[in-house]
C-alpha cells in the first residue's frame, strides 16, 4: 500500500480509538455497565496505529488533511448525504428516501464530472503530526480523565441538586479556556528572550536572569543628558578636544545615537552584570568579546573571587530565579518616540477620542431616540426606518464621502473626523434607546407636565434616569469602539502626536515585532482599560443585554 494510505489508516485508527477510549472511560466513572467493548476497541485502535511503519518510534499526534476545491468538496458532501439516505431508507423502509438519495448521487456524479473536466484540479493529501514529550502526553490523558470525571461528577449532581453547581462549573470551565490566551500574553509579557521558545513548549513559569552590581572602569556606562532626555550610554572615544564621544543605550528609541559632551556633563554608573555558573565556580560576566567569548569575574570558589577568565558561550550556564521580568514594560515605553513623551500623548490622544465619542453618541442618540419614541409628528415613522435602513449600508460605501467631507473641510491629520461624527447619532442606537423609551409607562411624562415641565425638562430629569442600562450599554460599546478604532486613525491620521494607542500599537509592531516581551507588555498596557472598565460596570452591561434581547448581537 501506498505511504498516504498507510498514513490515513494509522491517523483515523488513533481518533477514533482516542473517541473509544474516552468513551469508556466516561462509561466507567459514571459507573454504567459496557464500558469495556469501546475501551477495547480503543486500544486495538491504538495498536494499529503504533503498528504501522509511518509512525513507529515517534510519540506523535498524527493529523492529515485533503486538499480540494470546491467541486471536489461539493462531491464528497453529495455522496456521503446520498449514502446516508441510502441507509436510513432500507432501515425505515422508508422509499422517499431513495428519491432523495439518487438526487444526491446524481448531483454527486454531475460534480465529480465537472471536477475532471478541469486539468489543474489536483487530490492533495496533507499530512503531519503534534509532536509529544512523554510528560506532555500524560498531562493531556491526565486532564482528559479528569475532564471526563469533572463531567460525570457534574451529571450526577445536576440530577440530585438541579443544575445550578454544574451550570457555574461550566461557565467557570469556560472562563479558564476563553482566559487562556490573556494568562499568556500577561505572562509573556514578564519573560524575557530565551524564554519565548522552548522545546518543551510553552513556558507558564517565567525566569528572570541574577544580576550583581558591578563597576566598570575599562568600559563604563555613562549617565547623562542628551536633547533633554535623559540617557545612559558607553564611551565609544573622544575627540581631539578630549570631549566624550558616546553611544545611547537607553531609552531604546535613541539606542545607537551618537554624540559628544564634557566628561563633566556624564557620571559613571554601575551596570547589571549577568551572573552565570560553569563547571566548580559561579561568577558574572564582565564584558562579552567580538568572537562570542566572555571574560568572566568569580564569585566562588572563595580561592579565585576577584579573578577573571574568559569561556566560550557554550561553556557558561546562566544563574535564572523565578520572577516576573517587570523591565520589558519601561523597555516598551522607552522604545516609543521621544516627542511622544513614552507614550502619554498616544494616551491623551485616545482618552481624547474616548470622552468625546461617548458623550456625543450618548446625548445625540438619547435625544433622537427620545423624538422618535414620545414625540409625535407626520412622517416619524417613515424618517425611523429610513434610519433603520442606513444600517444596512457598508462602512466601505460612505468611506469615500467621509474623506473628502472631511477633507474640504480642512480636517484631515487631527482628531475632528474620528469624534465629531459622534454628535450626530448612529441608527443602531437610536434603535436601542428607543425601545427603552417606549416600555417607559406614559403616565411619568404625564405628572412631569401636570408639574410644569418642558419637553427637555422631561427627558433629562424623568426619562434618562429611568434608561440607565441602555445608556451603559451604549457607553460601553462605544467606549470600546473608539478605544480600539484602527482605520479611522489610519485614514485620516498621520503625525504621531495625533495617533491613539490602537494605531501607535501597529506601529510598535512593525518596528518591535522581534521582540515578543515588549510588544506583549505594549498591549496588555493598551488591554487592560478596557478589562478594568467592564469588570467595574458589568452590572450595567449584562443588565442592558438582558433587558434589550441583544446577547447574540
Amino acid at each position: 500500500m501506498s505511504s498516504n494510505l498507510l498514513v490515513a489508516i494509522g491517523t483515523l485508527s488513533a481518533w477514533i480509538g482516542a473517541v473509544c477510549l474516552l468513551r469508556g472511560l466516561y462509561l466507567g466513572l459514571s459507573h454504567r455497565p459496557g464500558f469495556g467493548w469501546p475501551a477495547g476497541v480503543g486500544g486495538s485502535l491504538f495498536l494499529l496505529a503504533a503498528s504501522l511503519p509511518t509512525f513507529e518510534g515517534r510519540l506523535e499526534v498524527p493529523l492529515i488533511w485533503v486538499v480540494l476545491p470546491f467541486t471536489g468538496w461539493m462531491a464528497v458532501m453529495f455522496g456521503l448525504l446520498a449514502a446516508a439516505y441510502t441507509g436510513k431508507a432500507v432501515l425505515d423502509s422508508n422509499p422517499k428516501l431513495l428519491l432523495r438519495a439518487g438526487v444526491s448521487l446524481a448531483a454527486a456524479i454531475l460534480l465529480v464530472a465537472l471536477y475532471r473536466a478541469d486539468p489543474e484540479n489536483r487530490f492533495v493529501l496533507l499530512r503531519g503530526s503534534i509532536r509529544l514529550s512523554a510528560e506532555g502526553a500524560l498531562a493531556i490523558v491526565g486532564f482528559a480523565a479528569a475532564a471526563v470525571a469533572v463531567m460525570a461528577s457534574a451529571g450526577r449532581r445536576a440530577r440530585e441538586r438541579g443544575r445550578l453547581w454544574a451550570t457555574h462549573a461550566t461557565l467557570l470551565a469556560g472562563c479558564v479556556v476563553f482566559g487562556m490566551p490573556f494568562a499568556w500574553l500577561m505572562v509573556t509579557s514578564f519573560k524575557e528572550d530565551r524564554d519565548m521558545a522552548s522545546p518543551n513548549g510553552i513556558v507558564w513559569i517565567p525566569r528572570v536572569q541574577r544580576t550583581v552590581p558591578y563597576m566598570d572602569r575599562k568600559d563604563p556606562l555613562l549617565e547623562g543628558e542628551f536633547e533633554g532626555n535623559w540617557v545612559q550610554a558607553t564611551l565609544a572615544g573622544k575627540d581631539a578636544t578630549g570631549n566624550y564621544i558616546v553611544e545611547v543605550q537607553r531609552p531604546y528609541s535613541l539606542r545607537g545615537v551618537s554624540f559628544t559632551g564634557r566628561p563633566s556633563s556624564f557620571r559613571v554608573v554601575e551596570k547589571d552584570a549577568p551572573m552565570v555558573s560553569g563547571v566548580g565556580f559561579t561568577g558574572f560576566v564582565v564584558r562579552e568579546l567580538s568572537d562570542g567569548r566572555r571574560v568572566v569575574q568569580f564569585l566562588s570558589p572563595p580561592a579565585d573571587k576577584g579573578s577573571q577568565r574568559t569561556y566560550l558561550a557554550s561553556e557558561l550556564e546562566p544563574i535564572r530565579d523565578i520572577g516576573l521580568r517587570t523591565q520589558n514594560y519601561t523597555e516598551a515605553m522607552e522604545a516609543m518616540p521621544p516627542e511622544t513623551r513614552h507614550g502619554l500623548v498616544y494616551l491623551k490622544n485616545t482618552l481624547i477620542l474616548v470622552v468625546m465619542g461617548v458623550f456625543g453618541t450618548l446625548l445625540s442618540s438619547s435625544l433622537v431616540a427620545y423624538g422618535f419614541a414620545r414625540l409625535r409628528f407626520p412622517g416619524r415613522d417613515l424618517i425611523f426606518k429610513i434610519l433603520l435602513a442606513t444600517m444596512m449600508l457598508p462602512g466601505a460605501v460612505t468611506l469615500l464621502p467621509q474623506f473628502l467631507l472631511f477633507r474640504s473641510l480642512g480636517w484631515i491629520d487631527s482628531l475632528l473626523p474620528l469624534w465629531v461624527p459622534a454628535f450626530f447619532a448612529s441608527a443602531f442606537n437610536v434603535f436601542l434607546i428607543r425601545q427603552f423609551f417606549v416600555q417607559i409607562p406614559t403616565e411619568l411624562e404625564d405628572a412631569g407636565k401636570i408639574d410644569g415641565a418642558s419637553v427637555l425638562g422631561i427627558f433629562w430629569r424623568i426619562m434618562l434616569p429611568q434608561i440607565k442600562p441602555a445608556l451603559a450599554v451604549v457607553a460601553i460599546w462605544t467606549f470600546m469602539g473608539a478605544w480600539n478604532n484602527f482605520m479611522g486613525p489610519l485614514i485620516y491620521v498621520n503625525s504621531p502626536e495625533n495617533m491613539p494607542l490602537s494605531y501607535a500599537l501597529q506601529l510598535f509592531q512593525t518596528e518591535k515585532g522581534g521582540n515578543p516581551g515588549l510588544m506583549m507588555a505594549f498591549a496588555t498596557l493598551t488591554v487592560l482599560p478596557v478589562i478594568a472598565l467592564f469588570m467595574f460596570t458589568q452590572k450595567y452591561f449584562i443588565e442592558g443585554v438582558t433587558l434589550s434581547g441583544l446577547g447574540g448581537r
